[in-house]
């Protein structure tokens, strides 16, 4: 753990000597189980174990303008506990929120975004950008594994990748569009794990959709109900227009994030996306 600055420095070195650190900026992904609390939001705090690591890293982000990356997938908060944690809740459909402070949350993921802004501020940081490098939601799991349905997936995904195209922010960054890394593309057959670990990709290996997004208004939580036969972001039925398209492939063109991960980071955090924070 205590390579991880370093290292992220040295790359950052490297891009600057050929003028590229404007435009490539250097970052790596944790897991939300680096916070020790995340309910409520304001509580955030980072573990106490991993402070000495996370000091540096937040000096860096700061220093060179790079954003601080968490993986947050609340589908393990509802499987820990589906009769605590409201569905409705985690899959961004139409429910009561939960307040804290004048603050109002209609969904966890971005309650877990803001609880790792107030765990930055904690540390004395409010300059650090917050992006979520992976989230979603399995299509299948083990008996087990609550909630792992093709039809909360396509909920989760579709209302979070609708709320995306609105530009939304979270309660405590209204202003901060939401930027998001959706895991995955494809369903994996050969990985290890529990049922759920194969089954988190929108196509099969062959190209056909897993199941079919909603493209109706966001929030509308009925799982894909109305939604095209084949999910294509760029299809003229999506809920992209092509003006945000553009946008989207100019941004991505333009600036770039290099990831850098070490493996000793996933013995350190907990290994999987299984170890996420249970955030109640």
């Amino acid at each position: 753990a205590a390579s991880l600055v370093p290292a992220m420095q040295a790359v950052y070195d490297a891009l600057a000597a050929l003028g590229l650190s404007g435009r490539v900026t250097v970052s790596s992904a944790h897991s939300v189980n680096v916070l020790a609390s995340s309910f409520p939001p304001s509580s955030g705090a980072f573990q106490e174990g991993v402070a000495q690591y996370v000091r540096p890293l937040l000096d860096f982000h700061s220093k060179t303008g790079s954003p601080f990356l968490i993986n947050a997938y609340p589908f393990f908060a509802y499987k820990g506990s589906p009769a605590s944690v409201s569905l409705p809740y985690v899959l961004f459909q139409p429910n009561a929120g939960v307040r804290d402070g004048g603050l109002v949350y209609d969904n966890m993921l971005y309650a877990q975004i803001d609880a790792v802004y107030a765990a930055m501020k904690a540390m004395g940081h409010t300059d650090i950008g917050v992006r979520v490098s992976e989230t979603g939601w399995p299509s299948k799991g083990d008996e087990d594994e609550v909630g792992a349905t093709a039809q909360n997936a396509a909920a989760y995904n579709g209302n979070l990748m609708q709320r995306i195209a609105m530009g939304q922010g979270t309660p405590l960054k209204p202003s901060v569009p939401i930027d998001v890394f959706v895991f995955a593309l494809f369903n994996e057959n050969m990985k290890p794990g529990p049922a759920s670990e194969r089954n988190y990709g929108l196509f099969y290996p062959n190209g056909s959709p897993v199941y079919a997004i909603n493209a109706g208004t966001a929030g509308s939580g009925d799982g894909g109900g109305s939604s095209v036969g084949r999910f294509d972001p760029y299809s003229s039925q999506s809920m992209f227009s092509a003006a945000s398209r553009l946008v989207a492939v100019r941004r991505r063109l333009s600036s770039l994030t290099l990831l850098l991960v070490l493996p000793v980071l996933s013995a350190f955090y907990g290994a999987g996306r299984d170890s996420e924070i249970r955030h109640d």
